[in-house]
């Protein structure tokens, strides 16, 4: 019984846990859209345009550098107040490529920087590169994003008042149709960019810098701390440090910067894990400053959920796992109908979470039926692979809350749109499988026998929840195991 006891409780908390979480969602979901009720003015371009640098940090990327540099190339902007800094910490013949493309741009202000240390891997390329900057703005683009030529045009406009920090783009998709698997990215990265990137802005929680796709005032970078490496998301740790010092950050959703997403597993994996931990290392170097803080209730209730939202996984995980001991004791007799019933009232969570990514979903489609229908087989689909990725996030969010180190790992880019390099010709592929993956294989068959006890018992509360986390780990384990396979 005590046993039986233990998994009720880690069932519940973890239940518990997720509801919370979606309420926290949903409040986003108000705001988000009081948000694009509220007419925005743009502000009156500056007397004067400042001295701008843009940085483009480049780790080894043979395949999107020279898309890159021709795309930053075509920036609008004064000549003499535009500085373009190349962040080059190859080891590749990536450098090689860079510097042969810089010849065909000799009228624009390029600066190559070249490192060979890699101390701080991204966060310290900024920060070296920082010392050299002339511009009075910074703006920043990974080597997978085609800038807007307007960009600069569009936001720095927003700087007009001196406690703004930074201003922070919308994230498009230049190969959102390329595969069932770019499209589940794409639906994911939607809900963020518009419903809580919207919604913690309107009512002046905290939002984070994404890491590209956004301009900063330089002396708030220096003001707040710097760049820092000490965890693997340099951009949240100093989107939060600039925060309470009282800088204000602003979201503009009609400011599109398009970029890649990665079209196989293994790098939405690597991409997953840096993210998840990193945020939960910020979580751990945050929280108690932001709880003390001089900030509204709401701002707290926010940061916290922003800060521990990776630790959805955990949760995921921990319920579905224990899900399988509330149901036998439920069809043992071993706790009462109502109980068990209680349990999966709890799914409600899941019904505001899918809310919220079915709105954003829908934002500035013009084809409701056309649209609904991709709804209609994307979000299930999306909320399953969600769910069979839990293994693998909760594993990073775990080392992030306990303060395991490890280091920056890249994600791969791939440029396929253009039809140059094939997928299989990629040279930065691993071909060596987790052993997290063999993991994945083994509980899409643990909740696929569950999905026939259900049925065999005629036990339905459960059923659509083990279904769709054996569909989900079944996805996941086979789109691994044939990304991994493409690896020399």
């Amino acid at each position: 019984m005590i046993l039986l006891y233990f998994l009720l409780g880690v069932y519940f908390v973890g239940m518990l846990f997720i509801f919370f979480y979606s309420l926290a969602q949903g409040h986003l979901l108000v705001h988000f859209i009081r948000a694009r009720k509220t007419q925005t003015i743009p502000p009156h371009p500056p007397k004067e345009w400042p001295k701008v640098t843009v940085q483009l940090p480049i780790f080894n990327e043979l395949y999107v550098s020279e898309r890159l540099i021709e795309s930053v190339a075509r920036l609008h902007y004064p000549s003499d107040k535009l500085e373009i800094q190349i962040l080059d910490d190859s080891t590749d013949q990536t450098s090689a490529l860079i510097l042969e493309k810089l010849k065909a741009f000799p009228q624009v202000n390029f600066k190559y920087i070249h490192r060979t240390n890699r101390q701080g891997f991204k966060a310290g390329a900024l920060k070296e590169a920082l010392e050299k900057a002339s511009g009075e703005y910074i703006a920043i683009f990974d080597a997978d994003f085609l800038p807007d030529p307007e960009f600069l045009y569009k936001t720095l406009p927003y700087f007009h008042r001196p406690e703004v920090g930074m201003v922070q783009s919308r994230w498009t998709h230049l190969n959102r149709s390329y595969s069932i698997l770019t499209k589940l990215q794409a639906f994911a990265l939607d809900a963020h960019f518009l419903v809580e990137q919207m919604g913690r802005n309107h009512q002046a929680a905290f939002i984070n810098f994404n890491g590209t796709g956004g301009i900063w005032r330089k002396s708030c970078i220096l003001d707040a701390g710097n760049w820092q490496s000490d965890t693997l998301t340099e951009d949240l740790d100093l989107s939060y440090r600039a925060q309470q010092k009282g800088w204000q950050f602003i979201y503009r959703p009609e400011i599109e910067s398009p970029a890649e997403l990665p079209p196989i597993m293994s790098a939405v994996k690597s991409q997953q894990f840096r993210w998840t931990k990193g945020g939960a290392e910020c979580a751990a170097k945050h929280i108690k400053d932001v709880l003390k803080g001089d900030f509204p209730f709401h701002t707290k209730v926010h940061a916290l959920a922003h800060l521990f939202n990776s630790s959805i996984f955990i949760a995921i995980l921990l319920v579905s796992l224990s899900s399988i001991g509330v149901w036998w004791a439920g069809v043992s007799g071993l706790i009462p109908g109502a109980w068990f019933r209680l349990a999966g009232v709890f799914l409600i969570g899941f019904v505001l979470i899918a809310g919220v990514y079915l709105v954003s979903f829908f934002y500035g489609k013009k084809s409701f039926g056309k649209s609904l229908l991709e709804a209609i087989w994307q979000l299930p689909l999306f909320l399953s692979v969600s769910m069979g990725m839990a293994l693998h996030n909760a594993q990073a969010v775990w080392e992030g809350l306990t303060g395991k180190k490890s280091p920056f790992i890249r994600t791969p880019k791939f440029n396929l749109e253009d039809g140059k390099v094939s997928l299989r010709k990629n040279t930065y592929l691993s071909a060596k499988i987790p052993y997290t993956t063999w993991f994945e294989g083994g509980l899409m068959l643990v909740f696929g026998a569950m999905v026939l006890l259900n049925i065999w018992a005629e036990t339905y509360a459960m059923l659509p929840f083990h279904l769709m986390l054996a569909i989900g780990y079944g996805l996941v384990f086979f789109t691994s195991f044939q990304s991994y396979g493409l690896g020399k």
